[in-house]
């Protein structure tokens, strides 16, 4: 899928429509900036013409020498096979709040179903159910995502606290941290078990800055009714995270930020020059992050949100750094393993709004056909369907 795809996005829901109807269809990473070959078939190429993707017809032969082309030990090329539709969740609230998901937009556009899953459905074990878990624009640390400042009078904000008080006394919780940090726990055990987790914004930080406070109290009285711990910095526990460690809370409740993971109030960075770098892994050694890198572009606009980026001071040694803005050392893309499982993280909030606001229309995807930056988050939602060889060491 070079620049000869009219339509990278929607590809990517036809190798996963292509999987649910149990036709052969493999990976070809790298190749033409990573592309999809499948034996052929006439409903697969009706459902191409359908959704405007573009594609080739090839002979036997030329199929041959491709795969032959990718098998060449110099070519920074692989081929794996896509096995399995995975089954996908969506982390959001039931209630329209006024922001929007890039996640939930790519899966709509590129017709990759989807369940929303909130609270209650993950305390009642139904993660068991999914591959796939995508984390919506939240707040773990129960502390409304800090929003007070600014929207403490805001009907939605109001609102928002209302039903997430209720919920927390429903599931048998004093407060909404203590909900919330249940759920984060539930997750981390689900990719522990094998489940892949995906996150982006405020939904990283949080989730870990949550898992580090187990037991502490870091919300203050206006967020759960009474003060924050004074000492609870110290208390810590930052081996209980998946990506962060050593990093200092916010504990102002008027400051729009959790902690100094984030990068946005560091970063002095020109809109003109914001853009972050993909690395380079290699196919047939790295195959994990070639997946989730691969790309017809290596240089990906930058885009802000609540957590914009993750500044590499307090990155665990063992995370994976898959894109960055080295001039200001900061990463964008980041990935990693837990037990048997395996997560990344993604910052920004939309990757074709630059500022993304509260209340801000949504981006409008048939714009953005061939997003290098929306095509990152698609590589993770088929990453549970390839097949992986064990990574060389």
């Amino acid at each position: 899928m070079d620049d000869q795809q009219k339509n990278h996005l929607k590809a990517y829901g036809l190798a996963y429509w292509t999987l649910k109807k149990n036709l052969e269809i493999t990976w070809l990473l790298n190749y033409r900036g990573g592309s999809f070959l499948s034996p052929y078939h006439p409903e697969i190429e009706k459902e191409l013409k359908i959704r405007g993707i573009s594609y080739d017809v090839i002979a036997d032969a030329r199929a041959s020498a491709i795969l032959t082309e990718i098998a060449n030990p110099e070519a920074n090329m692989e081929m794996v096979k896509l096995e399995k539709a995975p089954k996908v969740a969506v982390y959001s609230p039931k209630s329209k709040l006024p922001w929007d998901d890039a996640v939930t937009l790519v899966l709509t556009y590129a017709e990759i179903p989807y369940d929303v899953v909130y609270d209650e459905e993950i305390l009642d074990g139904k993660l068991s159910n999914y591959d796939w878990l995508h984390l919506h624009h939240e707040d773990f640390t129960g502390q409304y995502g800090k929003f007070w400042a600014n929207f403490a009078s805001a009907a939605w904000y109001k609102q928002d606290v209302q039903q997430q008080e209720e919920r927390a006394k429903k599931l048998g919780f004093k407060k909404v941290s203590q909900m919330k940090l249940a759920v984060a726990n539930t997750i981390k055990n689900f990719c522990i078990g094998g489940g892949f987790l995906f996150a982006m914004c405020s939904g990283t930080d949080t989730f870990d800055i949550a898992l580090s406070a187990e037991g502490v109290d870091i919300c203050e009285y206006m967020f759960d009714g009474d003060p924050a711990d004074p000492h609870a910095q110290s208390k810590l526990d930052f081996s209980k995270t998946f990506a962060f460690q050593n990093f200092k809370l916010e504990t102002n409740p008027a400051i729009y930020e959790f902690s100094n993971i984030d990068a946005t109030d560091f970063r002095k960075v020109e809109r003109t020059r914001d853009f972050f770098t993909l690395f380079d892994f290699s196919a047939k050694w790295d195959i994990i992050p070639t997946i989730l890198t691969q790309n017809h572009e290596k240089v990906i606009k930058g885009f802000m949100g609540q957590t914009t980026a993750f500044r590499k001071e307090v990155i665990k040694p063992e995370v994976t750094v898959m894109g960055e803005l080295k001039s200001a050392n900061e990463a964008r893309y980041i990935h990693g393993e837990v037990g048997k499982g395996q997560w990344t993280f993604y910052g920004g909030h939309d990757p074709e709004d630059y500022q993304h606001l509260v209340g801000d229309p949504p981006t409008d995807l048939n714009l953005f056909p061939n997003s290098p930056g929306y095509r990152l988050i698609l590589n993770n939602i088929l990453f549970p369907a390839a097949k992986k060889k064990k990574q060389k060491t």
